[in-house]
C-alpha cells in the first residue's frame, strides 16, 4: 500500500468518492475469492453455533470490509495528497493492498510526510474504532479468545473484533521502514528534511525496502521449511513485491541524481524556427510546414521577439482549405501559456510535463515573456541515452 505516480494500467471501476475513481484489477477478484474462502472456514470454525450459510455471509462481509479498510487508508493519502495541490486520477486495489495515483512527487519533504502518514493515521482510527467497538460489547472477554473460539460470540462481534485485528496488522506493516511501504516513505522525508536531498533520501528509503524484502522472504522461506507451505509462499512473493517497489526506489534515486542541476536552459535549442507574426497562412504552409519541419506547431514572434503563441500545422491548413489563405499567423496562433517555461525549470518537471509530452516540444521564455529556446523531447531522450 501506497503512493503511485500517473501511470497507465487497466482496472474496472468499483465506487467514485469525492470525485475519487476507486478501481481494482484482476488480481484483486482473485484475492477476495480466497479470502473469502479462507474466512469461511474461520468463522465456521469460531462460530460452531450458527449456520453454514450465516458464517459464509460473515466471511463475505469480511472479505470486503477489508478491502473497504484498505479503501479508505488510500483515501486518506489521495485527500492529503490533493490538499497539497496535487492531482489523484484514482485509487486501485489489488492483490498486495491499494494505490493511490497522483500525478506527481512530493515537492518537500513536509508534504511528503502529510501524505505518507495520512494513511496509517486512517487505519489507525479504523482499529480503534473496531477495537472500541469490540471492548464494549465483549464483556469480559478478550479479542484473542473471542478470534480463538476460547469465548463465546456473535457473527457481528467477531467480524468487528477480526476487523480490529487486520487493520493493526496492516498498521503495523505498512509503517515498517521500508520504502515503497508507508513507513519508508516517512523515513524518506525524515532523511529528505535533514539531508536536504530528495535523490539521497529516496535511495536510502529503497535500501531500508530491499533489507526489509530479503528478511520477509528469509521467513518465508523458513516458513516453507516448517512445512507452513501457504504461509512461506505468501512471504516470500511479498518480498519479492517489496524487493521490486524498493530496487525502483534505488533507481529513481540514482536518475535524480544524474539529472539534477539540469534545466530547461541547458537542453533548449537556442536558436529555433519561429513564425513572424505578419506571416500568412498559405505563406506558413509553404515556408514552414508542408514536411519541412518535424513538429507539429512552432512558436509565432512579434518584432522584438516576444513569444505571441504557437501556430500548429492543422490551424495553417484549415485556414488555407477554408478560403482564409490571408490570416496572419499571429491571428491563427494558439495561447502559449501552457506551453512555455522558463529557463531555470528542472529536467525533473519537464520529464513530468503533459504539454510537453502532448506537443513534443515547449518554449523557453524570459522573464518579459520573450522567446528564449525550444526543449524538445528528441533533445531529452539524446540527454538521459548517454551514458554517464
Amino acid at each position: 500500500m501506497g503512493q503511485a505516480m500517473l501511470g497507465a494500467g487497466g482496472s474496472m471501476q468499483l465506487a467514485r468518492i469525492f470525485g475519487i475513481r476507486i478501481g481494482a484489477s484482476p488480481s484483486w477478484l482473485i484475492f477476495l475469492f480466497l479470502l473469502i474462502w479462507a474466512l469461511s472456514g474461520f468463522f465456521e470454525s469460531i462460530l460452531p453455533d450458527v449456520s453454514q450459510t450465516v458464517s459464509y455471509a460473515t466471511a463475505v462481509a469480511g472479505a470486503l470490509l477489508f478491502f473497504v479498510s484498505i479503501a479508505l487508508h488510500e483515501l486518506g493519502h489521495a485527500l492529503a495528497a490533493r490538499r497539497a495541490g496535487i492531482d489523484v486520477t484514482g485509487i486501485d486495489l489489488w492483490v498486495f493492498g491499494g494505490l493511490a495515483k497522483l500525478s506527481r512527487d512530493s515537492e518537500t519533504p513536509g508534504e511528503e510526510l502529510r501524505i505518507a502518514i495520512a494513511g496509517p493515521l486512517v487505519t489507525a482510527a479504523l482499529m480503534l474504532i473496531c477495537g472500541g467497538t469490540t471492548a464494549l460489547f465483549a464483556g469480559d472477554a478478550t479479542p484473542g479468545e473471542l478470534l480463538s473460539g476460547d469465548a463465546d460470540t456473535n457473527p457481528a462481534l467477531a467480524l468487528v473484533a477480526w476487523l480490529a485485528l487486520v487493520n493493526a496488522v496492516l498498521l503495523v506493516f505498512n509503517l515498517l521502514p521500508g520504502f515503497p511501504l508507508d513507513g519508508g516513505r516517512i523515513a524518506r522525508a525524515i532523511v529528505w528534511h535533514f539531508t536536504g536531498d530528495r535523490a539521497r533520501a529516496t535511495r536510502f528509503a529503497g535500501r531500508l525496502g530491499q533489507g526489509l524484502a530479503w528478511l520477509l522472504m528469509g521467513a518465508g522461506l523458513y516458513l516453507l521449511l516448517q512445512g507452513d507451505g501457504l504461509g512461506g509462499l505468501w512471504m516470500l512473493v511479498l518480498g519479492w513485491f517489496l524487493s521490486q517497489g524498493a530496487r525502483g526506489a534505488v533507481v529513481a534515486g540514482e536518475f535524480s541524481r544524474r539529472i539534477e542541476g539540469v534545466t530547461a536552459a541547458d537542453l533548449m535549442d537556442a536558436d529555433p524556427i519561429t513564425v513572424p507574426a505578419d506571416t500568412t497562412a498559405l505563406a506558413a504552409q509553404d515556408e514552414f510546414f508542408a514536411d519541412r519541419h518535424p513538429l507539429a506547431w512552432l512558436p509565432v514572434t512579434d518584432q522584438t521577439g516576444r513569444l505571441l503563441g504557437m501556430l500548429a500545422a492543422r490551424a495553417v491548413e484549415d485556414a488555407v482549405a477554408h478560403g482564409r489563405p490571408a490570416l496572419e499567423a499571429a491571428e491563427l496562433a494558439e495561447d502559449a501559456a501552457e506551453a512555455a517555461v522558463t529557463g531555470d525549470t528542472p529536467l525533473e518537471a519537464l520529464l513530468s510535463s503533459e504539454p510537453l509530452r502532448r506537443l513534443g516540444a515547449l518554449a523557453v521564455v524570459d522573464g518579459e515573456g520573450r522567446l528564449r529556446g525550444l526543449v524538445t523531447v528528441d533533445r531529452i531522450r539524446r540527454l538521459l541515452a548517454t551514458p554517464v
